[in-house]
């Protein structure tokens, strides 16, 4: 559940929770900045709101009554994200500036077990949807999910082309005035790449380095990107964080999060993993988070489980959320944009 629903008294509740991992109704009150005081009622109707709502834990009875973070993962701490990003990224306090080789021991328990009961609750087979289907009706709901996923993973990476445009080129192979011939190879690379994994799904049942290199390769074709690890430092946007600059490094760390990856059971929490990381090792020298992308989908349906169009996603946020990832290591935004869109792609396709 994205938060937009909490008041501000309530996201700094859930903040002060975060990062004192227990307190009482009495602490919380003496904690909370002085715009935010509010009477022991006020502030209890807010408790009780965001245990309603799965967002904190209680702990005790009476007077011995504790309130907790309700994720255990440690990557789940919850940010007030509007607060966060109020501030430019050179004003911004306890930002972690470097890759942390720690993070692959945290990288666990990323679903509760009430968000894996609801999943399962309303989960469908890709396989057997898409068999049922009509062979044209399958053919033209792939078609559309391509375009779909083409136009928004290349619009999150600045692509100004309009669903309209991505279509025509798609379906037509006419390219849309006053655009670039970038613009149009990433869209056409996106749906390779795609009808590619669609086609190999099997084969990223075991991940290897070798595979991520060739949708890497798909997706960065004719763009005048090097292929293989970066042998150089890159920067990001908006954020003071450095991904790792020696060739070596990125290599190990691609290979522990690749063990990573294959160690981890459940496809959602593989995809949620893959998106993070490869954003956060940042291993070629341009195409990473469109790779992230494309090989979560790779892994969703080799277990199959539904491919991501990220279609309702709002770019700005989804890069926000990575952001925070970069310099808080929380993955709490990316976890619920990756879990809304799953839940999108099962109500949206293939039906």
């Amino acid at each position: 559940m994205i938060d937009t629903n909490l008041n501000s008294r309530q996201k700094q509740i859930i903040e002060l929770i975060e990062r004192n991992n227990t307190l009482s109704r009495l602490q919380i009150k003496e904690k909370l900045a002085d715009q935010f005081q509010a009477s022991i009622p006020t502030i209890a109707r807010d408790l009780a709101y965001l245990l309603k709502n799965g967002l904190i834990a209680i702990h005790g009875k009476g007077r011995n009554t504790n309130y907790s973070p309700v994720n255990a993962a440690l990557l789940l701490r919850y940010f007030d994200i509007d607060q966060y990003f109020s501030l430019d990224p050179d004003q911004r306090t306890n930002v972690k500036k470097s890759f942390d080789f720690s993070i692959f021991t945290k990288l666990t328990s990323l679903l509760t077990p009430l968000e894996a009961a609801e999943l399962n609750k309303i989960n469908k087979s890709f396989g057997r949807e898409s068999e049922s289907l009509n062979k044209d009706i399958y053919l033209k709901e792939i078609e559309r999910f391509v375009i779909e996923l083409s136009w928004k993973s290349s619009k999150i990476e600045g692509n100004t082309y309009s669903l309209l445009d991505t279509e025509t080129l798609i379906k037509h192979k006419i390219e849309a005035k006053g655009h670039s011939k970038e613009e149009a190879i990433m869209i056409l690379n996106h749906k390779k790449a795609f009808e590619s994994i669609l086609t190999k799904r099997e084969d990223y049942k075991t991940l290897t380095s070798k595979k991520i290199a060739e949708l890497h390769n798909f997706l960065t074709k004719n763009l005048n990107v090097s292929s293989g690890i970066r042998k150089q430092a890159v920067g990001i946007t908006g954020t003071t964080y450095k991904p790792l600059d020696n060739e070596w490094q990125i290599q190990e760390a691609m290979e522990k999060l690749i063990r990573v990856i294959n160690q981890t059971k459940d496809p959602l929490e593989k995809a949620l993993i893959t998106i993070a990381m490869i954003s956060y090792i940042q291993p070629f020298v341009d195409g990473n988070k469109r790779t992230a992308r494309m090989l979560a989908n790779a892994l969703l349906l080799t277990n199959d489980y539904y491919p991501l169009s990220y279609r309702s996603v709002d770019e700005t946020f989804y890069k926000k959320a990575l952001v925070l990832f970069y310099e808080q290591n929380s993955l709490y935004y990316l976890k619920q944009i990756i879990l809304d869109q799953y839940k999108f792609a099962l109500n949206t396709y293939f039906k």
